[in-house]
């Protein structure tokens, strides 16, 4: 069933685990995140971003998830993950995205708080849930593009954000960072724990591909309660399509060499739905 985040992600503050967010580029991508998640009982969200959409539109994306979520017997979100303007929010709105993204990271404080609540102003009445985003999130990935400034959320302005947009749910930036990692990544859980004690809403971890696992036990222990995973899904599936081609190199059947691609999607995300607690929560 395709549901809303919000109660998902509630539900996951008050039970001290988080919920995987992963992001799909493709219907064997959808079909792989669905059985894992089916096998672990686990609520799942997937997600596209903005260049993901650019692919193919909102409405490709959006049917993927919607025909999977219908014979699912786990509840389901379909996110718009980095939105990128409040006209990407809208038309994912429209699609029937259940959450929805908008980053203003880039903006001045001011200027991201009035996008990101003229996005709530306009989901919240059709019953969609808003992930607003302070801090920054490092690294590039598709067309995001972190900036080297200081990547940390100040713990005082995620109040006031909270407070003057009425956001579900805050992407924070406490280390991560998009794409692949040059070096091991270092997740300041103690600013989670900061952040967590002045805001009464979700947190949301970005840039997770890549972190170590004993690194996001304990940035859920300590607050969060949504973790994106992109890029590792990517290499998971590239790399069964790859093994399955190099031992048949006259395969010319797509569903043939999908399924070995899509059981490495689905080993990885049952690993991470392990990681994040989620496994029997639905």
């Amino acid at each position: 069933m395709l549901v809303t985040a919000k109660e998902m992600l509630l539900e996951a503050k008050q039970g001290k685990y988080a919920i995987g967010a992963f992001n799909v580029e493709n219907m064997e991508m959808v079909m792989a995140v669905l059985a894992a998640a089916e096998a672990k009982n686990s609520p799942v969200i997937m997600q596209t971003t903005p260049g993901t959409i650019k692919y193919a539109g909102v409405g490709y994306y959006y049917a993927n998830v919607a025909a999977a979520a219908a014979r699912s017997k786990v509840p389901v979100v379909m996110h718009l993950d980095h939105g990128d303007s409040f006209d990407r929010a809208m038309a994912a709105y429209r699609a029937g995205y259940t959450s929805i993204m908008i980053d203003g990271s880039k903006l001045s404080l001011e200027e991201n708080i009035a996008l990101t609540k003229r996005v709530v102003d306009a989901c919240h009445p059709g019953g969609v849930s808003v992930e607003g985003e302070l801090g920054k999130v490092g690294g590039k990935e598709d067309d995001l593009d972190g900036g080297d400034d200081n990547p940390y959320t100040n713990p005082d302005e995620a109040k006031i954000f909270v407070e003057q947009t009425g956001v579900d749910y805050l992407a924070i930036g406490v280390g991560t960072a998009h794409g692949v990692y040059k070096g091991i990544p270092h997740v300041n859980t103690d600013l989670i724990a900061t952040i967590r004690d002045l805001v009464d809403i979700p947190l949301v971890l970005h840039g997770t591909s890549g972190v170590p696992d004993d690194q996001v036990t304990t940035s859920v222990k300590n607050g969060i309660c949504k973790v994106n995973y992109a890029t590792d899904l990517r290499i998971a599936f590239t790399k069964g399509v790859k093994e399955f081609m190099a031992a048949n190199p006259e395969a010319f059947d797509p569903k043939k060499y999908c399924k070995q691609g899509m059981a490495e999607v689905q080993k990885y995300v049952e690993q991470k739905i392990e990681v994040c607690g989620s496994a029997n929560k639905a």
